[in-house]
């Protein structure tokens, strides 16, 4: 029976969330610059989504840095020496910045800041024999997205230059034998 019950409580949670994004607010997460992300969960629910203007001009300056040819290793390293505090208010670190592109992780990676909410991508299943949470890309077709203009913070042109170095620093990362390299490729200099 417990099981019959957290199972149904999942869906109806999930199916509260898919309403939540089918009325522009947001599902839960903390996103850098979007000011009602910090609040509790009551007072969100009353609370429309608003561009927080100190943290949205600093993941400004990550983009126009990383298109610049700036790693994030020392975006995040500029950003704890200057002290400006990360998401959860302590230090940034690279992978805060770079993420995961294919499953939209990181602020490089983050369609809110060109103004597309997507909800979604991951869920999050149990492993069985460490009884930690996995998570696990959902195919596109369950993604959903709807446009949130009034969250946009970087332009099209810096969001097309960002992903536009991505893939010239992913591709160099390959063709340099991976991550593990013992020479690492021109274009992620800068560390």
């Amino acid at each position: 029976m417990n099981a019959l019950f957290l199972k149904d409580l999942a869906e109806k949670t999930h199916r509260g969330l898919r309403g939540r994004i089918e009325d522009g607010k947001s599902a839960g997460g903390l996103c850098c610059a979007i000011a009602s992300s910090r609040l509790s969960t009551a007072e969100r629910s009353q609370q429309a989504n608003e561009i927080e203007p100190g943290e949205a001009a600093v993941v400004e300056r990550m983009f126009r840095e990383f298109i610049a040819g700036v790693s994030p290793k020392q975006i995040a390293k500029n950003l704890n020496r200057e002290g400006v505090p990360g998401p959860f208010g302590g230090p940034w670190s690279p992978s805060t910045i770079y993420g995961n592109a294919k499953r939209g992780t990181g602020i490089l990676n983050n369609e809110l800041y060109v103004g597309r909410l997507v909800w979604n991508r991951l869920r999050y299943v149990k492993n069985p024999d460490t009884g930690r949470r996995v998570s696990r890309l959902n195919p596109t077709t369950e993604w959903m997205s709807r446009e949130v203009q009034e969250l946009r913070i970087v332009p099209d042109d810096l969001w097309t230059d960002a992903k536009s170095r991505q893939k010239q620093t992913r591709h160099a990362m390959k063709s340099a034998g991976g991550f593990g390299a013992a020479k690492r490729p021109s274009t992620c200099s800068q560390d």
